[in-house]
């Protein structure tokens, strides 16, 4: 059953990715990234990372598209056409990736994943990437949040019309 549903969601994954890159309309390829984003969430699921899960939905489909999906339907969505060359660019870039892809995938199934499983285990879940994040790295939590405060305060300070 397992193997179904990872199968299956690769394949809605790759479909989507798919669709991205070759569809002609703009709207239509921001809609096919949001279904693969929503599969790849799942495939992390699947993994029992449902904290990597949870950021997958919230921010990349949530606030990410909201974000993309503002932007294109500002730039009218209807004018908005890939040229019909597209797709041979894209696939004369992908190839080379595909290529190493395919050889990596295969380097990792002829030398197994034995070590790669047990250090799989609890990568995912909310209750170690919390203890980590709040006990090992907490100075550097503290420093981003530091960091991220003052570019909000300067973002404002920048953008505000003097009166």
């Amino acid at each position: 059953m397992e193997y179904i549903v990872f199968y299956g969601l690769a394949a809605v994954a790759l479909c989507a990715a798919l669709a991205v890159i070759l569809v002609n309309r703009v709207m239509h390829s921001a809609l096919a990234l949001v279904i693969c984003f929503g599969a790849i969430a799942g495939l992390f699921f699947q993994l029992n990372a449902q904290f990597i899960a949870a950021v997958q939905v919230i921010i990349y489909a949530g606030a990410i598209m909201v974000l993309f999906l503002f932007v294109i339907m500002l730039l009218d969505p209807e004018a908005e056409k890939f040229s019909p060359a597209r797709p041979k660019k894209i696939v004369v870039v992908a190839l080379p990736f595909t290529v190493l892809l395919v050889f990596l995938l295969t380097q990792v199934t002829l030398h197994g994943l034995e070590d790669a499983e047990t250090s799989f285990h609890l990568v995912g879940d909310a209750q170690s990437i919390g203890r980590l994040l709040f006990h090992d790295y907490l100075l550097a939590f503290e420093i981003t949040s530091i960091l991220i405060l003052s570019a909000v305060l300067g973002a404002i300070v920048l953008t505000r019309r003097s009166e």
